[in-house]
């Protein structure tokens, strides 16, 4: 197998500008030359971002070309430093695959897509997550690239690996009682905590989007992947292996879960970003039936359907706001309402005209059912003196990561001392400072007119005032 695994003179040098030159196994080249991965290229980042930050105009493949080599990179060190872990060259190539195919399930604009337009379009597949489509799409590209022969070749064991590979790419939940992974037994546990670390949200996938997206973002990235991974050991705990890192490395674990309520906070939940992304998911929503995709059998799926059918969702990037503001020469001339409306609200975006900004308040409860009665009380108020169709209220959530528990709870460390004994550090050792609180949801309405936008701040105003929530004064408005 080790001839197989080692054809130097066939690896792949990329030129990344976060990790710098990174070579890669040419089975894990051969992926990325497939048209299910290339689609990548044409998926942006942080979806609706780029058009309030213009240097956020990066893509899902250079991301996941990222998060396959650091999954690469913290597999070979464990494997290096940890001997007895009987880490394979077959188990690192297996990490490096789900690392690198970890989101070729994203749709148009990334987590828009799923999170927002599939919702309202699909009620009855609201719960679809990319994650779901990622499963599908590795198989097809398989598949359709007749990849299995040379993943074979490669040593790979199959079904076996690909197996381990699709249970990486979306980890079970599991409470550390019963082993549920069929691809590798529990000795291995700790390779599940490389790309989708569902113990503490700590994992690859995170490394390379903080350093990635604070790049282009052009904000400063306070935590040092290359530094957890150095210091990176796997313990034993309760009959479980996992990833460790030293406990000196705790307030820097802190920093990186601020870091990434840093950038929620600053822009992914940016409120013109939100603005954006909710008139592109309109526009999406009104063409959904008018732009359709030939898939597998001939058949032809729309918008909301085409994760049916990866033939189809291979199709289906960025580039559908081009099919509605271009619509092909075969169309009918006379374009459907529902079309001509999604292309006005596209339009409105290009020119600058976006949705308005009414307010925001900080939610007290964080109970599904109170902020659902919560929203629909607003609604209620608002409808009195602004069309239903005119306003957008949506809930935002800056978190950790785990809701609201603190995620160092569930993290392990080990001491230099004492390397192969595992235990958790206290709050109350780390720091005095830490957070009591970890999470927060906010409530904003957007005005969909502007005519009406006066109205819906004072009604938003009054309703905050009645219920004892606290705005920002900047945003009163007067009858």
């Amino acid at each position: 197998m080790e001839k197989h695994l080692n054809i130097k003179d066939l690896n792949k040098v990329f030129n990344d500008p976060i990790h710098g030159h990174i070579e890669l196994h040419p089975l894990l080249v051969k992926i990325i030359d497939t048209p299910q991965f290339q689609r990548l290229r044409n998926i942006k980042q942080l979806g609706g971002g780029y058009y309030v930050f213009p240097g956020a105009s990066h893509n899902r493949f250079e991301h996941s070309i990222g998060v396959g080599h650091l999954a690469g990179e913290l597999a070979k060190t464990l494997k290096l430093k940890q001997p007895e872990l009987d880490i394979s060259e077959r188990d690192v190539l297996c990490v490096q695959i789900a690392g690198l195919c970890h989101d070729l399930g994203h749709g148009p604009f990334s987590h828009l897509f799923d999170g927002m337009f599939n919702p309202e379009a699909d009620p009855e597949h609201k719960d679809w997550k990319h994650e779901d489509a990622s499963l599908e799409m590795f198989d097809h590209l398989v598949l359709a690239n007749g990849l299995a022969q040379e993943m074979e070749r490669y040593g790979l064991i199959l079904p076996t690996d690909l197996t381990f590979i699709k249970e990486m790419i979306k980890p079970l939940k599991s409470d550390d009682t019963e082993w549920l992974y069929e691809g590798r037994d529990e000795n291995k546990s700790f390779l599940y905590e490389i790309v989708s670390n569902k113990q503490n949200g700590i994992d690859v996938d995170k490394f390379d989007y903080f350093a990635r997206d604070c790049h282009h973002l052009g904000i400063r990235n306070n935590f040092d992947h290359q530094r957890f991974i150095m210091f990176a050991r796997v313990c034993d705990v309760n009959g479980r292996k996992h990833i460790c890192s030293r406990d000196k490395e705790v307030a820097n674990l802190y920093d990186m879960f601020h870091t990434r309520n840093s950038l929620h906070r600053r822009a992914y939940q940016h409120r013109v970003t939100k603005s954006v992304e909710i008139m592109i998911k309109d526009a999406l929503l009104k063409a959904d039936h008018h732009i359709l995709t030939k898939g597998s059998g001939g058949t032809t799926l729309c918008l909301s359907k085409a994760k049916t059918d990866m033939e189809v969702y291979t199709k289906l990037t960025d580039q559908v706001i081009e099919r509605i503001f271009h619509p092909c020469s075969c169309s009918n001339e006379f374009t459907p309402s529902p079309l001509e409306e999604a292309r006005m609200i596209l339009q409105r975006i290009m020119s600058r005209d976006l949705y308005q900004f009414v307010g925001e308040t900080k939610l007290k409860k964080e109970d599904q059912e109170e902020i659902k009665k919560m929203k629909d009380s607003l609604e209620n108020e608002l409808v009195k003196v602004i069309r239903k169709d005119n306003f957008e209220i949506t809930v935002v959530t800056l978190d950790y990561g785990m809701k609201n528990k603190d995620p160092i709870n569930t993290t392990y460390f080990y001491t230099k001392a004492n390397p192969t004994e595992a235990f958790k550090i206290p709050r109350e050792q780390v720091s005095k400072l830490l957070p009591v609180c970890f999470a927060e949801k906010i409530l904003r309405v957007y005005c969909k007119n502007s005519a009406s936008l006066r109205d819906a701040k004072f009604c938003f105003q009054r309703w905050c005032h009645e219920n004892d929530f606290l705005t920002e004064d900047r945003d009163r408005a007067t009858p």
